[in-house]
């Protein structure tokens, strides 16, 4: 019975109040963010002198033909082009890189309750979206974050609302069909997150009849659709329930509307961390990676990305490892501990 399900002893941020509360300033602060004018990233679709224009039709040849998705972007490059130039051009206040972040995983991309005031967001992929603005206009502030929903991030994309996404956001061939991404620059999985009190063991049997929480335009819905379609998901499970941001699925695991939640496991290890009355059950069942999303044409856009993840990752002093460390470590269990992904580029000749 739902009833049944009820957890009182919540804990975390202060238990369903707080996260409520938490939730609620989110959707305010996403209302409040600042908008830019904007209109669009420009070209960067034709062949120029350094031969982009064939690396971008491979790119195209790459998606339709997926197979190791995060294998089909281009090589690192420090050379300008119509899309950085057009970000470089905007005048005054406005000359930022716009990016898409989520603002509710911890860890990730969140305000801490705890701070006070208007609390600035912080974490893992805002460190990255710092690094990307210092590199592109010189000063690692010149970011404006814009809060997007799971299932609204390639949308704002597409519609030029944002330059790019930075929101654990996972390569897969269905998205390499209307964006373009970087190398990645996290590996992680799906895992189950239950209540420990749960008899929940893992991505198997016992998920039989439970209802299980995902959000929207995520990986983990559309996986666990394929895999309910082709047999391989336990008989009964309820997929109903999807919520617009990942966080809303902890919530409601923690009011016992849901038996389980299923999403990447780096996501999950992190809310375990806000609420101990849960934990990861079971090892990932699938190996995903995150990458940058950008529009499709910006070739230029996308190979300057790749280079900044590769200075990244070889910083020791102030790079991918100083974040991981500062972000995740103590949130990732021993299984789940990660690397740097090493990237490949697609063949350009």
């Amino acid at each position: 019975m739902r009833a049944e399900r009820l957890r009182t002893g919540l804990k975390g941020w202060g238990g369903v109040g707080a996260m409520a509360f938490a939730c609620a300033l989110a959707v305010l602060a996403a209302l409040l963010l600042p908008m830019v004018p904007w209109h669009g990233t420009g070209g960067g679709g034709g062949a120029d002198d350094d031969g982009h224009g064939v690396a971008h039709g491979s790119q195209a040849r790459a998606a339709q033909e997926c197979t190791d998705p995060e294998k089909q972007t281009l090589a690192p490059s420090g050379d300008d082009g119509p899309t950085i130039d057009e970000i470089r051009a905007r005048e005054g206040e406005k000359r930022k890189l716009v990016v898409g972040v989520d603002q509710n995983s911890y860890r990730w991309g969140y305000r801490d309750p705890n701070s006070g005031g208007d609390a600035e967001l912080e974490g893992f992929d805002i460190d990255l979206a710092h690094r990307i603005a210092k590199d592109i206009l010189g000063d690692e502030d010149a970011v404006q974050f814009k809060a997007i929903p799971t299932d609204q991030r390639i949308p704002a994309i597409q519609d030029g609302r944002v330059d790019m996404v930075v929101r654990t956001m996972t390569i897969n061939c269905d998205r390499l069909q209307d964006v373009a991404f970087s190398a990645p620059y996290f590996r992680t999985g799906q895992q189950v997150l239950a209540p420990k009190s749960s008899k929940i063991t893992g991505y198997n049997g016992t998920l039989a009849g439970k209802e299980i929480c995902t959000a929207a335009g995520s990986t983990a819905l559309s996986t666990l659709e394929q895999d309910q379609k082709d047999g391989r998901l336990a008989e009964g499970v309820d997929l109903r329930t999807t919520v617009p941001n990942q966080l809303d699925c902890l919530v409601r695991l923690q009011l016992g509307e849901v038996d389980a939640v299923v999403t990447d496991g780096a996501l999950a290890a992190s809310q375990a961390a806000q609420d101990p009355t849960v934990e990861l059950k079971g090892d990932a069942f699938t190996t995903e990676y995150y990458g940058v999303a950008m529009k499709k044409d910006a070739d230029d856009l996308v190979r300057r990305v790749n280079r900044v993840l590769e200075e990244w990752r070889a910083d020791r002093a102030g790079g991918w490892q100083h974040s991981y460390e500062e972000w995740l470590s103590e949130t990732m269990d021993e299984a789940a501990k990660s690397l740097p992904p090493t990237p490949q580029y697609l063949r350009t000749s």
